[in-house]
């Protein structure tokens, strides 16, 4: 069985040549990166003890990034000393990621595949599962996959849209067709989690849920803060057991 939506591959590939433009059709994932790597950072240093005043603070630490695009987190984590590992079903996306990777002269895998497609056991200190489950499809599976690539006690990240009518509101009605920030059609409502969801889900495949987050985007700074709200976009972070 497969985790792929070929759908859902086809759509992000047809726009894999912008994945590096800030103004184009990935703007919304620009503006969400400097919070989406500040958790991560912080997240990353206080579970494994890292030193927070380190250029490197997440040297030696194996991260897998599934659904990685074109770049947009492997690059600003594998400078902060991680050895990154970026994996998408895309050919195109991976081209563009491998691409401006060797540009920026920067040591990153990346691997056009699925993460069932990964012939390995408890590899990972951290898996990043960054707007991606949305898309896949078969979310029980694909955490499976998850959970036999990361190592004991390691970190899995999950960032995604609640499933409620104000997710429906903000994240399709208002970002696809008042603000246009996301072309028509990128999120399929009924494919939405709740934390509730997501979290029976990851128990079921041996990981322990560990916190909830909010992420907000701030009309008046135009910038993507951490939030106690969750109705929308959050992050959960599980630990496998």
């Amino acid at each position: 069985m497969t985790t792929v939506d070929k759908k859902e591959i086809e759509k992000f590939s047809n726009l894999a040549k912008d994945w590096w433009n800030p103004k184009g059709k990935f703007k919304p994932l620009h503006l969400f990166n400097p919070a989406r790597i500040k958790f991560i950072r912080q997240k990353l240093i206080s579970y494994y003890k890292k030193n927070a005043s380190s250029e490197k603070p997440l040297k030696d630490l194996k991260i897998l990034d599934i659904g990685c695009g074109g770049g947009l987190l492997c690059e600003p984590l594998n400078r902060l000393g991680a050895n990154i590992t970026g994996i998408d079903a895309s050919a195109n996306n991976i081209g563009v990621a491998k691409l401006h990777s060797k540009e920026m002269n920067l040591d990153i895998k990346y691997i056009q595949c699925a993460p069932e497609d990964l012939k390995l056991k408890n590899e990972f200190d951290v898996i990043l599962n960054m707007e991606i489950v949305e898309h896949v499809a078969d979310v029980n599976l694909f955490v499976k996959n998850c959970s036999n690539l990361i190592k004991k006690n390691g970190i899995m990240f999950v960032a995604t849209i609640n499933k409620n009518l104000k997710s429906y509101v903000f994240a399709i009605l208002g970002a696809e067709y008042i603000l246009r920030w996301l072309p028509i059609g990128t999120h399929d409502w009924n494919k939405f989690l709740t934390p509730q969801e997501l979290e029976s889900i990851a128990k079921n495949n041996n990981f322990l849920f560990d916190e909830t987050v909010g992420m907000k985007f701030s009309m008046f700074s135009k910038k993507w803060v951490k939030s106690d709200d969750s109705s929308v976009n959050y992050i959960s972070t599980f630990l496998k057991n």
